[in-house]
């Protein structure tokens, strides 16, 4: 390959067989959920975390630790992008794909071998944070990757489905999978067993991931626009030098160059689409136990259930944006979220019958993952193939770490438990009040993946 690249395809029809299409979704879906799964995990055992690698006086600032340990991992995304979108424009989205899906679930199931604070002491929360940092690098790569290769393979008319279900199905499937991995091993593990084994447990089936990325990355055919961009960069002859928009070979380099105030307006979007999924689907574990109190049977109930309903939010909004564009869905959401999150929070904290605490917790997670369902796709259409898996990889993991910082930053404005629920309203309605400015700010992009 020549030390330039094109930026766009000459346009041409790609064709995309059946079989490389339903190849690129099953790949996509499965190595998101398979992330999510991972970092899920440490949600679901967060209160037996606090007390085995941050114990303190304060449960809450236990909590807010562990949480904090969360976004340490989500602040090292934006790094694995850059590194591993870098590479996957260069190289490929499948080659990346594989690498950070198997990284994700080996360092994982290196969490379930650490010692814990009463074992060695302080040390223990320090080595638990360092494998928090590697975790997220590969975590970034994983978004780079899936986030191109599924899209890329989409006919123009199911783009904005193919978003939904790569972001909100393959997050519902990993909360899915660790939802039944936390009911199977806590009916294995009951009471003080699960503080002593399961909780690490939890963390070897990480492991299992990556052996089912490797298995489903078989059969995985590479993106067909990045393929067919290659084969420009091959060919082009003197005819083609005057209408080609010639660039350094660094993705990342361009990146910066050229789209550094698009990253900008993006993460308007992508901070509330981040924090619409943190402060729901991601915050709900903790909720039910430390403000409803509930059982491990309604917990895990609760969870299945909020999980089958982001799948179904993030499909539906998703390709909303492809039937009325992606500007109008995002002011939909924007509106749908800053009145109606306030109200599921509140009315979640006031439930007392099972049956209340399903349907409010399944109010806040449809609404909180519609949020995110069209930003996938409107990243990518907002940067060309060359630099596409660098672009979509930083703008979705910056907005994203920041989103996922959110929970810490309520856990420790709420000072008390009681404090959470209005604590969450407050967070609910600045936020969304960012993400409709953005929405109004940012053009409509449908139609401009090329």
């Amino acid at each position: 390959m020549s030390n330039a690249v094109t930026t766009h395809s000459t346009q041409e029809k790609v064709t995309v067989t059946g079989r490389q299409f339903r190849s690129a979704m099953v790949a996509s879906v499965l190595g998101w959920s398979f992330d999510l799964y991972d970092l899920f995990l440490l949600l679901y055992v967060a209160p037996t975390i606090s007390a085995l690698f941050f114990p303190t006086s304060s449960p809450t600032l236990s909590l807010a630790a562990v949480y904090a340990s969360f976004a340490v991992t989500l602040l090292m995304r934006p790094l694995g992008s850059a590194i591993f979108g870098s590479y996957a424009d260069k190289n490929g989205r499948k080659k990346a794909m594989i690498v950070a899906v198997v990284g994700v679930g080996v360092s994982t199931a290196a969490f379930g071998l650490l010692p814990t604070v009463p074992q060695i002491g302080f040390m223990a929360a320090i080595i638990f944070l360092i494998l928090r940092l590697v975790q997220g690098v590969f975590v970034g790569g994983v978004v780079a990757s899936t986030h191109t290769i599924g899209t890329e393979s989409a006919s123009p008319k199911w783009r904005g489905l193919m978003s939904g279900l790569i972001g909100g199905g393959g997050a519902g499937l990993g909360a899915l999978f660790a939802s039944l991995t936390f009911t199977i091993v806590t009916a294995i593990f009951p009471g003080e067993a699960f503080n002593d084994w399961g909780w690490r447990v939890m963390f070897f089936t990480g492991i299992l991931g990556a052996g089912a990325g490797l298995f489903v990355f078989r059969s995985l055919n590479e993106s067909p626009l990045w393929v067919q961009l290659r084969e420009e960069n091959k060919v082009k002859d003197e005819k083609d030098k005057d209408q080609e928009v010639v660039l350094e070979q660094s993705p990342l380099k361009m990146f910066f160059k050229k789209y550094s105030r698009v990253l900008i307006v993006n993460l308007m979007i992508v901070i509330g689409g981040g924090s619409g999924y943190y402060l729901t689907s991601g915050f709900i574990p903790t909720f039910l136990k430390v403000v409803n109190k509930v059982s491990s049977e309604v917990l895990s109930g609760v969870l299945i259930s909020t999980s089958i309903v982001t799948i179904i939010a993030a499909l539906l909004f998703g390709h909303i944006s492809e039937l009325i564009g992606r500007k109008k869905t995002f002011l939909l959401v924007g509106f749908l979220n800053i009145i109606g999150l306030p109200y599921f929070y509140l009315a979640l904290a006031d439930s007392v019958t099972t049956f209340s605490i399903y349907l409010n917790a399944m109010g806040l997670v449809f609404l909180g993952n519609a949020a995110y369902a069209p930003v996938l796709i409107f990243l990518n259409e907002r940067f060309p193939t060359a630099i596409r898996s660098t672009g979509t990889g930083l703008s979705w993991n910056m907005g994203f770490a920041l989103g996922g910082m959110m929970p810490t930053f309520v856990t420790l404005a709420s000072g008390t438990v009681e404090n959470i629920p209005n604590t969450l309203m407050y967070f609910a309605i600045g936020i969304f009040l960012v993400y409709i400015i953005g929405s109004l700010i940012v053009p409509e992009t449908r139609g401009n993946l090329k």
